[in-house]
């Protein structure tokens, strides 16, 4: 059935804010505290707090057993066999003895268990945290701190000692600024992080990460450099020790690449045949290991390996507070950093998966992993792209895969840590560098951006650049400080525009953009792309004035001095007259001028009162002497009167639809907007201003015995409808009911 095409038409009358709120029964809504709901006490909130706090109270009693408990199996294996490798490589990119790794590839993922929301990600090491790790324990815990009186020979073990407990104190900071900002309801503190500069800032991060494994790689003795301009000096001394690199480092390093990178294209290859996917790492882990042990890579070539792994668990140990002040900074920003990573992944798997992510809940997760995992000399975690597309592809349905993964890097802490002491800390860098292969492909932003959005682009670029030269904390700053600071310019640089109504229609458009708008006679239509606050308003009005083709300023200043000069005369001409002359005027002619002295801001001009048309003193006094009728017209004189040109239309409109909120310095700029142009004789009125908005303005003492809301129309076409009808060249009546 074809639908057939009908006119439709809208009949409504004429209406401003004042009638709206009279028909709609507007009516501020009773303000509610919150703090009232949290005193309340019953079973039924303290469940709901309990289930809130700690979620796998919810989820796990209604756990289907017969229908997940297979895929978690074989995700938590399969995550498990990429935990391993990796952990073992991020514990080196954080300057850690490898064994911590693992400690943070099971505490941390635990905790998370029990108290995330997110069913999909996997939480231990990740790269970037590892890194900005690295970076703090390596200019704080250098080498040369620690060389023996005797030789140039690094005292490992005091170091090794010292840097584990700045990573762990580091990870208990990050852990209570975390659970403190989420116990705030904090957690959208992630959304000043936008994407581009989230995507940026660990692209410059895996670059820092593949510079900092050039060492191992070339089997070569670097100087520890911290702060800015540490990556350039890094890579300059790299190409410096060029020469003196370990051949059989270089060439185990070389081997592991190529393997981890063909398995990997496999799996690419096979993914829709291959049930698990084939474990790259791990194997190429296992058969370094044997290579290295059989072979004696250490002995006969030089070939540095990761050395003793002790088995078990290690006892708690307190956080030291005097490392706290050292540490603030990078802890807030790993933290901030670390969350960013985390919530962005759990809300793309929750959204293609249908269930929600409480940004605050995950933040107190985290938080609480780092808290106690830090106890247990873990370094701050986050969640790893890699394994969580591993986890959810793999079958993984809850975190109950988390928990698997976990206890399967428990086993091998407690039993075949050990067997890993001749593995070649060169195949770990090969581990790590291959895994960078996601965050280096995003340099492709750069292109995609050019074409999309070139401000984006700017965010991206300034968040590399300074994420590179500055380092990973000093560029996080300047990252966000930069965002923010364009955002701020942009709505200082708003798109303005005159409206004009398209053809019957009751639609307005720019008419620099549409071509079939055409300006209503005698009706100004101005309206701004932004809101107006503090930073914009100014430029509000004189873009405004502008706009209008009328020297606003100009025009008053030359009303100002008329009035003046004719009141100056007016004075010289009652001083001539007899006293009964001036008695009699005085009574039947009482002749007042009021000129406004308080108009601000106005300009002025010196060679104004030469050109002006002024009255002659014979028509002046004709007025004096004229009857009560040509007085009281005298009172307000008009531009016309004067002598002054007028402007070609006669009503303002001020389209405020996209206002969000008002401050004080907006409402005295509207006040100061509704006053000048009322001095030109034109009339001012608003439109479209939604409720909160009118709230505000009321609030701010905007509506007066001048300015009422019967200033203020539903829409704008309403205000055009009443501007042209109540005008002073005669009314001209749109119809309303418009055909659409």
């Amino acid at each position: 059935m074809e639908l057939q095409k009908q006119d439709y038409h809208v009949d409504r009358p004429l209406m401003n804010q004042e009638q709206l709120e009279e028909l709609g029964r507007w009516d501020l809504t009773p303000r509610t505290y919150q703090w009232r709901t949290w005193l309340k006490c019953s079973h039924a909130r303290a469940r709901a707090l309990l289930i809130q706090h700690l979620p796998v109270l919810g989820w796990l009693p209604r756990y289907p057993v017969r229908d997940w408990l297979l895929g978690d199996l074989l995700s938590g294996l399969s995550v498990a066999i990429m935990q391993l490798p990796q952990g073992l490589a991020y514990a080196l990119l954080a300057g850690l003895p490898p064994v911590f790794g693992l400690y943070s590839s099971f505490y941390p993922v635990f905790i998370y268990f029990l108290f995330g929301t997110s069913r999909h990600i996997s939480v231990g090491t990740f790269a970037v945290m590892s890194v900005m790790v690295g970076s703090v324990t390596e200019s704080l815990a250098p080498d040369e701190k620690f060389l023996l009186d005797s030789n140039s020979t690094v005292n490992e073990t005091a170091r090794d000692v010292t840097r584990v407990q700045l990573a762990s104190t580091l990870s208990v900071l990050v852990g209570l600024f975390q659970v403190g900002l989420g116990l705030v309801h904090f957690g959208f503190v992630v959304t000043y992080l936008s994407e581009p500069l989230v995507r940026s800032y660990t692209t410059a991060a895996s670059v820092q990460v593949f510079v900092s494994q050039l060492k191992y790689v070339f089997g070569l003795q670097l100087s520890s450099h911290s702060g800015p301009l540490s990556l350039i000096y890094i890579v300059l001394e790299v190409c410096w020790k060029l020469p003196q690199s370990v051949i059989g480092t270089v060439i185990t390093a070389f081997v592991a690449g190529v393997v981890l990178v063909m398995v990997k294209l496999l799996n690419d290859k096979l993914q829709r045949y291959l049930p698990l996917p084939i474990p790259g790492e791990l194997l190429t882990l296992i058969g370094a290991t044997g290579i290295s042990y059989g072979v004696g890579l250490k002995q006969r070539f030089g070939v540095d390996v990761v050395g003793n792994i002790p088995a078990g668990l290690v006892s708690p140990e307190a956080p030291n507070p005097q490392l706290f002040v050292k540490l603030v900074g990078n802890a807030f920003a790993i933290a901030v950093v670390g969350f960013a990573i985390a919530i962005s992944l759990g809300k793309i798997f929750a959204l293609r998966h249908g269930y929600r992510v409480d940004s605050n809940q995950e933040l107190v997760a985290l938080g609480l992993s780092n808290l106690i995992g830090g106890i247990f000399r873990c370094f701050p975690v986050s969640c790893s792209m890699s394994r969580s597309l591993v986890q959810e592809s793999t079958g993984g349905n809850t975190q109950v895969a988390g928990a698997v993964s976990s206890l399967f890097i428990l086993l091998i802490i407690l039993k075949l840590g050990e067997l890993f002491q001749d593995l070649p800390r060169a195949v770990l860098a090969a581990t790590i560098i291959v895994n960078l292969k996601g965050m280096l492909m995003q340099f492709a932003d750069i292109c995609s951006l050019w074409k999309t959005n070139r401000v984006d682009l700017l965010i991206w670029l300034v968040t590399f650049v300074a994420t590179i030269l500055l380092n990973l904390d000093l560029g996080l700053a300047v990252a966000l400080a930069f965002s923010l600071l364009l955002v701020v310019v942009r709505t200082q640089l708003p798109h303005y525009s005159v409206l004009g109504q398209v053809s019957d229609t009751d639609i307005y458009r720019d008419v620099a953009e549409y071509s079939d708008a055409r300006e209503v006679p005698g009706v100004k239509i101005f309206r701004s792309s932004a809101t107006i606050y503090f930073a914009n308003a100014e430029l509000y009005s004189d873009t405004l004035k502008q706009r209008c083709g009328v020297d606003v300023d100009h025009l008053i200043s030359r009303k100002k001095k008329l009035l003046k000069k004719q009141e100056m005369k007016l004075k010289r001409l009652q001083k001539h007259k007899s006293p009964q002359e001036q008695a009699v005027s005085s009574q039947d002619n009482s002749v007042s001028i009021n000129v406004n002295t308080n108009l601000g801001d106005t300009k002025s001009n010196d060679v104004e009162s030469s050109k002006t048309k002024a009255m002659p003193e014979n028509e002046l006094e004709e007025i004096v002497a004229s009857g009560q009728e040509d007085a009281k017209a005298i009172a307000v004189p008009t531009l016309k009167a004067l002598g002054l040109p007028q402007p070609d239309f006669h009503s303002l409109i001020l389209d405020l639809g996209a206002l969000s909120f008002v401050d004080t310095v907006c409402i005295k700029n509207l006040k100061n907007i509704f006053r000048d142009f009322r001095e030109i004789e034109v009339d001012v009125y608003i439109a479209a201003c939604h409720s909160p908005v009118v709230t505000q303005l009321e609030a701010g003492q905007f509506f007066d015995a001048s300015i009422t809301k019967r200033h203020l129309f539903v829409s704008v076409h309403d205000a055009v409808t009443f501007a042209l009808q109540h005008s002073k060249s005669g009314p001209i009546s749109p119809i309303l009911a418009t055909k659409l």
